[in-house]
């Protein structure tokens, strides 16, 4: 079993920056690839970002390309998403993913103009 608890969300204007943060519990972190999704008010659940178990290799989808980064820090057991010149349309709840089936509960980023 892991549990993951999302931190970092919260408003910001339109072409600032937020960090979130994704912390495990229970089980290492580093034994799972690790996803980032959103979901967006009527929308559904997309995916944002990918980083791997081995060799930390990531994917991003090409809403956020370039503007996002997704890191791990193992000591801490801890992934983090990195988000940069934030836009109106990347307000939505973030989750984070541990493999296909650990789900934290969510937290909001809210960007405003």
């Amino acid at each position: 079993q892991v549990q993951l608890v999302e931190s970092g969300g919260g408003l910001v204007q339109a072409g600032g920056s937020l960090r979130l943060s994704c912390a495990a519990s229970g089980r290492t972190l580093s034994a799972y690839d690790v996803y980032w999704f959103r979901q967006a008010p009527g929308k559904e659940r997309e995916f944002v970002a990918l980083i791997t178990r081995s060799k930390g290799l990531t994917n991003y989808s090409n809403s956020v390309k370039g503007r996002f980064t997704i890191s791990r820090d193992n000591a801490e057991n801890t992934v983090y998403l990195q988000m940069n010149s934030l836009k109106l349309e990347d307000t939505a709840v973030y989750y984070c993913r541990a493999g296909r089936e650990y789900w934290g509960q969510g937290t909001q980023v809210t960007v405003s103009s």
